[in-house]
């Protein structure tokens, strides 16, 4: 790097989110280690020195919340999950969907939709697959359909603060996930009405396909052939950590937190870790199978904690050493004046190609904090840049850096390629209209001033 760049912050944070970004995205680094040691390379670079320290401790704890209320929302609903919360849902598409098509597709995407409450991915595909493969295979039905329906459900469902995109858009802007979630209901729910929308269309376009069928109905009860996953994976339930008596306490539990988080009864964190331990004791008495169901999710809260905690360090030298603002100001520079006041549309949009083609963490944690350092020169609150940009989420669904759609091509047995070609145009308008639907609700303005 020449000296001109060391002495110019914009070139130096523009080198140090490239760097990042390349170092993720060719898989040279995992973004934990990346998030890490790019920030202290450049930081030292920048001149900040002993300083660095104090950054990277100031961006960790003003993400401590979010952390807390992340892990503990990953193991309430693993918990849920192993006490068999879902089940019941399970069993009930499997006997209402018949020999229909449309119902077949329609309860798809419900049962996913309700599944991805979680946040995982991986365990909505698990759980969503599983149960429903074997209903297309016997009906002759395009598995394409069921991996465009679960991208489309689980993406829009992400919207949650505990999901992924969110937490890293709240994460990367220091904002307080439930802010960003609660103005974003409408759209979320305008989202799941256009999937159960496309989940119709293409339940009758093969229902027309196939014309009328005539095959014994499915037998009531669970499938032997279509097994509820067990959070750790095992095709296998585990039956031991079922708790059937207790699901009605379960399914009260959790209406209650989603309650207290719509009434802002407390602070999120708080709400998870009361349900978390309320869901624990209950379900779990023993100190044995307490300790056994903590372990089972431990990866996945390690992996997350660790993960945002990096991201705090990032975000903290970013700021830190001045990068960010000064990346701002020249972004500001080149954007002609008429279109600053628009800053949250036009980063709804080019969100689309770009979480496409970038990493959640590269576009997260170091393209949108200068996106929203921009608006915020134009009048833009970076809660409005945060909800735009997650408008994007279906399409990012279909991304090929993302593992969720090779494990999802990989349990249908179907090309990832053709089921991007097949997806790609419906996620497109999926995007659309979260961007209206988030438009005509407020979620963030057309324009500002």
């Amino acid at each position: 790097m020449t000296l001109t760049a060391l002495q110019n912050p914009a070139l130096l944070g523009a080198g140090m989110i490239l760097t990042f970004m390349v170092l993720i995205m060719t898989k040279r680094l995992s973004a934990i280690t990346a998030l890490i040691l790019v920030p202290v390379i450049f930081g030292l670079l920048a001149g900040a020195g002993a300083g660095i320290g104090e950054m990277m401790v100031e961006g960790v704890v003003a993400l401590t919340p979010t952390v807390l209320m992340l892990a503990f929302a990953v193991l309430y609903f693993g918990v849920m999950i192993d006490a068999g919360l879902f089940d019941p849902l399970v069993r009930f598409v499997l006997r209402s969907v018949g020999d229909d098509p449309v119902r077949v597709t329609v309860g798809t995407a419900l049962l996913c939709t309700v599944v991805s409450l979680d946040g995982d991915g991986a365990t909505t595909a698990l759980v969503t697959i599983s149960a429903m493969l074997p209903v297309y295979r016997r009906l002759g039905l395009n598995p394409l359909i069921l991996a465009l329906i679960l991208g489309l459900c689980s993406s829009v469902t992400n919207l949650i603060p505990w999901g992924g995109p969110t937490a890293r858009a709240a994460t990367a802007l220091q904002i307080d996930p439930s802010s960003l979630f609660l103005p974003m209901m409408p759209t979320m729910l305008a989202g799941i009405g256009f999937a159960l929308l496309v989940a119709w269309r293409m339940g009758v376009m093969e229902r027309n396909r196939l014309g009328a069928l005539s095959l014994q109905p499915l037998p009531l009860g669970p499938q032997p052939e279509a097994p509820v996953m067990a959070a750790e994976g095992d095709p296998q339930a585990h039956e031991e950590t079922r708790r059937p008596k207790l699901f009605l306490f379960n399914l009260a539990l959790t209406l209650g937190l989603i309650a207290g988080l719509l009434l802002g009864l407390a602070p999120l964190p708080v709400l998870m870790m009361g349900a978390f331990a309320v869901a624990l004791i209950v379900n779990y008495p023993s100190l044995k199978s307490q300790r056994q169901r903590i372990a089972a999710h431990a990866e996945n809260v390690i992996n997350i904690v660790l993960l945002i905690f990096a991201a705090g360090a990032f975000t903290g030298i970013l700021q830190g050493t001045g990068m960010i603002d000064a990346m701002a100001d020249s972004l500001v520079a080149a954007i002609p004046p008429a279109l600053g006041p628009y800053m949250a549309p036009i980063t709804a949009l080019v969100s689309m190609p770009l979480t496409f083609f970038m990493s959640n963490d590269a576009f997260y944690f170091g393209i949108l904090p200068v996106i929203a350092e921009t608006g915020a020169h134009y009048g833009v609150a970076p809660e409005a840049i945060a909800r735009a940009s997650l408008t994007a989420l279906p399409v990012h669904a279909m991304s090929p850096l993302i593992a969720a759609i090779y494990l999802v091509c990989g349990l249908l047995n179907v090309d990832v390629g053709a089921a991007q070609r097949f997806s790609l145009k419906w996620a497109v308008l999926a995007c659309l209209v979260l961007i209206a639907a988030a438009l005509a609700s407020g979620a963030f303005p057309l324009r500002v001033g």
